[in-house]
């Protein structure tokens, strides 16, 4: 009896916080702000954890590329249920193109949670180094063969992307990066340029680009606030980088980013504030 009432105890002692903090949440949209990131960054440590002990059975049965799989199926429905959101795919027959390069656009910490729902098996990741550091979380990563860029080594940089390029090849994988290269969460629809490094991989490689957009959702996740709602994705057709060399690098990664941003656009609040001038988007058809 005695056991039964201590687990009780300690039920109560940490379910009474969380309850109070939730009921507050509920008219307090700064306490939801850091309810959320408290949820979130915990659900995040706790997956880690899961996909890292799955990362040695997975390894000795020839699959240790599933390790990110494995976190994205454990994190989306707890965090789904612990935070009200959802996700709506839009052409998710594309994810089935293996292996491939799959390009996202970056908005916040939260681009985790959309990847999470749509990340195909043998599907890798192209994290800032940073991250190799973050408790939990990068060992993880490092657990699932991540591909690490040094944004402030250009010279290290090319060496990962090259060594990616070969290992994709090698193990029929894919790979996930976001090109922007740091985030853009902004009240208007936009996209940073992209970088080229993803490309050069793509096209070494010679896999198929995926482009992948996830709405603007700023009206849901910016600094201060929090409203659980349904985000919108969008999987675009592949692009073939058949017959392209590394001339063909840069011209590929902005047509792709010009279907992108149309699409974000397409599929985004309508209601938002218009864009800066200059900063139309560029009618320019098919990339290959």
């Amino acid at each position: 009896m005695s056991f039964v009432l201590l687990i009780v105890k300690a039920l109560a002692y940490v379910g009474l916080p969380f309850y109070l903090l939730y009921r507050t949440s509920q008219s307090s949209p700064l306490t939801r702000y850091y309810l959320f990131n408290t949820l979130y960054l915990s659900t995040v440590g706790f997956c880690s954890s899961v996909a890292f002990c799955s990362a040695l059975p997975l390894y000795l049965l020839g699959r240790r590329y599933d390790v990110n799989f494995v976190f994205a199926r454990t994190f989306y429905p707890i965090f789904s249920r612990l935070s009200g959101l959802r996700i709506v795919v839009e052409g998710k027959e594309h994810l089935q193109v293996r292996p491939c390069v799959f390009i996202g656009n970056h908005q916040s910490m939260m681009d985790v949670f959309p990847v999470a729902a749509l990340i195909p098996r043998g599907t890798r990741v192209m994290p800032k180094s940073s991250l190799k550091y973050m408790p939990f979380f990068g060992q993880f990563l490092q657990a699932g063969g991540a591909v690490f860029v040094d944004r402030g080594n250009s010279a290290v940089a090319v060496q990962s992307l090259q060594a990616a390029g070969e290992e994709i090849k090698k193990h029929h994988t894919s790979i996930w990066v976001f090109p922007e290269g740091t985030r853009t969460s902004r009240p208007y629809h936009d996209m940073r340029p992209f970088k080229k490094g993803a490309f050069h991989v793509a096209v070494q490689a010679g896999l198929p680009v995926v482009p992948v957009v996830f709405e603007n959702y700023w009206n849901m996740y910016h600094k201060g606030v929090f409203n659980p709602g349904t985000l919108k994705v969008r999987v675009l057709p592949q692009i073939s980088t058949d017959g392209l060399t590394t001339a063909d690098v840069g011209e590929l990664s902005v047509c792709v980013r010009e279907q992108m941003l149309r699409v974000l656009r397409e599929i985004s609040d309508p209601n938002a504030p218009p864009l800066p001038q200059g900063e139309a988007v560029k009618e320019n058809g098919s990339c290959h």
